[in-house]
C-alpha cells in the first residue's frame, strides 16, 4: 500500500511574532530532504521516513506572513496548501478551508479563529461535519492538541515557531510541527515539539498516535 507522507505546520506568525523557525525544529525539516545534514541525529523511530522526495504535501495552517518562509516550505514539497490566518492579511485570496483526500480519508484544514470558541470540541465537530471530513486539522490556539470525537480525528499542530497566545500573561508555546503518515484508512501522526528540561536543554521530541477510519483513535506499536 502506498504511503503519503504530509508535513502540517501551523501559526508561523514570521517577522511578525517570531524571527525564524527555530534551528531545531527546522533541522527535522531539513532531514526530510536530501540534504547534508547527519542523519544519525534524527531520532532513531524516524529514520525509516528519512528519503529523498518522501513528503508529499505540504498543509499550513495560516499566518504564513512571509515569502523567505514560503521559499523554505515550497523547498521541502511543490505541493504546499495553504488557508488564510487572522494574520494574512496580504493575502486576501486564501480561503478559509480546505479539503485535501489522501487514501480513504477526507482531510481538511482551517486556521481555526473562525471556530467560536475557540478550540471548543463541539464547534470542531460542527466544522468536520460540515466539510464531511475524517479528520479535522485546525490551528490558531498555538498549542497541540490531538484526539478522537465520535470518530473523527481532530489535530492541532501548535506553532511551528512557538509563539504563544495573544492574552495577557500567557506564556510562550512550544515550537513544533506534525507528520502524517497516510495509508489507505489509517494515519500515523508523529508529533515533533522542541521542549526544555529541568536544565534548560533544549531537545526534539517525538511522539506518535495513530487513528483508524474504521475504529477511531489507537496505540500505534513502536
Amino acid at each position: 500500500m502506498t504511503s503519503r507522507l504530509v508535513l502540517v505546520l501551523g501559526d508561523l506568525f514570521i517577522p511578525d511574532r517570531a524571527p525564524d523557525i527555530p534551528a531545531k525544529v527546522r533541522l527535522p525539516l531539513l532531514l526530510l530532504l536530501s540534504s547534508p545534514y547527519p542523519k544519525q541525529s534524527f531520532p532513531t523511530q524516524f529514520k525509516k521516513l528519512l528519503a529523498p522526495n518522501k513528503i508529499g504535501q505540504i498543509l499550513c495552517l495560516g499566518n504564513l506572513t512571509d515569502t523567505p518562509t514560503y521559499d523554505f516550505l515550497r523547498s521541502i514539497a511543490p505541493d504546499l496548501q495553504i488557508v488564510k490566518g487572522d494574520y494574512d492579511v496580504d493575502a486576501p485570496n486564501l480561503p478559509p478551508s480546505k479539503v485535501v483526500t489522501h487514501g480513504s480519508l477526507r482531510i481538511g484544514f482551517t486556521h481555526g479563529h473562525t471556530i467560536v470558541p475557540p478550540g471548543d470540541p463541539d464547534a470542531l465537530l460542527i466544522a468536520a461535519r460540515h466539510m464531511d471530513v475524517d479528520v479535522l486539522l485546525w490551528g490558531g490556539t498555538m498549542r497541540f492538541e490531538a484526539y478522537e470525537l465520535e470518530g473523527k480525528f481532530f489535530v492541532n499542530p501548535g506553532s511551528a515557531t512557538g509563539v504563544g497566545g495573544c492574552g495577557w500573561g500567557e506564556e510562550e508555546g512550544v515550537p513544533g510541527f506534525c507528520l502524517m503518515d497516510v495509508q489507505g484508512d489509517v494515519l500515523v501522526l508523529y508529533v515533533y515539539q522542541l521542549k526544555t528540561d529541568a536544565n534548560g536543554v533544549e531537545n526534539v521530541n517525538v511522539e506518535k498516535v495513530s487513528f483508524r477510519k474504521a475504529t477511531g483513535l489507537t496505540p500505534a506499536v513502536s
